[in-house]
């Protein structure tokens, strides 16, 4: 066995959009919103901080001090709300820099994360987390060299915008695509670019195309994607391992089992993110396995 410097470990602490629905009908799929964990060889990454991140600082507590990276596609609710209960960052000796391209606003990831801890909204400032907090402005398609680990990030079809990034390493390249909607023409350039020749490409696919075309309740312009075109995408991109991701809160987990179903008999091998499990990559022989 590998030792873990030398394997590519994602772990999903939370795989819902839009807002947290816990119940007795999201235990399989889990009810935490956007959170994803890259250990990648001795580089700790993490990925938006919806209420997944809670969880993950609540596992994190074991293993301080702790030093990790956190990158943000964009600040919508449900992707900062675990911000300000991030145990971790409360903690003096702790260090995390955190990553976010500026709003459309010309607020910085900072200022955003700031003032979502003001009052009258929440009851302490940011400044009361006394582990060490750098916070960087990335310029879309910025490469960022982490050590070994090269970040790269490009646009997505987002109201407000959002950015996706790609992540690479010893041969390996995993994809993290949230939140971005297809166009009705043609696949997405940014997200082609993202996912060519992913180990692993994570992609928002909240909706079925019957939900996203529906003439009654049609979701075009609300900023997501479906499946269908998920799988578009992992096919143009020559994607090994494609995981549907943000899942509707509407989606129950007997609703999500099928679309399970439907997407892996129309990309062998797909499946959908489910919060608690792990990826692991192993460099050269890129081995995959699901752990539980």
């Amino acid at each position: 066995m590998a030792n873990q410097s030398n394997r590519f470990t994602i772990n999903f602490w939370g795989v819902r959009g839009s807002i947290p629905c816990p119940g007795v009908e999201t235990v399989r799929y889990g009810g935490n919103t956007p959170c994803i964990e890259m250990v990648v060889g001795s580089e700790r990454l993490i990925f938006d901080g919806g209420t997944g991140l809670r969880v993950l600082g609540q596992s994190l507590l074991r293993q301080m001090p702790i030093e990790a990276q956190i990158f943000f596609t964009h600040s919508h609710w449900d992707h900062i709300q675990g911000f300000p209960f991030f145990t971790p960052a409360f903690i003096k000796g702790n260090r995390f820099n955190i990553y976010g391209a500026v709003a459309p606003n010309g607020s910085t990831i900072k200022q955003r994360h700031h003032d979502q801890m003001l009052h009258p909204n929440f009851p302490v400032p940011l400044q009361i987390m006394q582990a060490e907090l750098q916070f960087y402005d990335l310029d879309i398609g910025e490469k960022l060299l982490i050590g070994e680990v090269l970040v790269e990030n490009a646009k997505l079809n987002h109201p407000g915008e959002a950015i996706g990034y790609r992540v690479s390493w010893q041969g390996l390249t995993v994809a993290y695509v949230t939140d971005t909607e297809h166009f009705p023409d043609r696949l997405d350039e940014n997200v082609l670019h993202l996912a060519e020749n992913a180990d692993v490409l994570i992609i928002d696919a909240t909706y079925t195309d019957a939900e996203y075309y529906d003439k009654k309740t049609s979701k075009v312009g609300w900023g997501h994607s479906t499946w269908q075109e998920a799988v578009k995408i992992a096919r143009t991109a020559k994607v090994k391992k494609l995981v549907i991701f943000h899942h509707d809160p509407l989606h129950n987990d007997d609703f999500l089992d099928t679309v399970s179903k439907e997407v892996a008999a129309a990309y062998p091998g797909a499946i959908l993110a489910r919060e608690g499990e792990s990826i692991e990559l192993i460099p050269l022989a890129k081995n995959l396995q699901m752990i539980s």
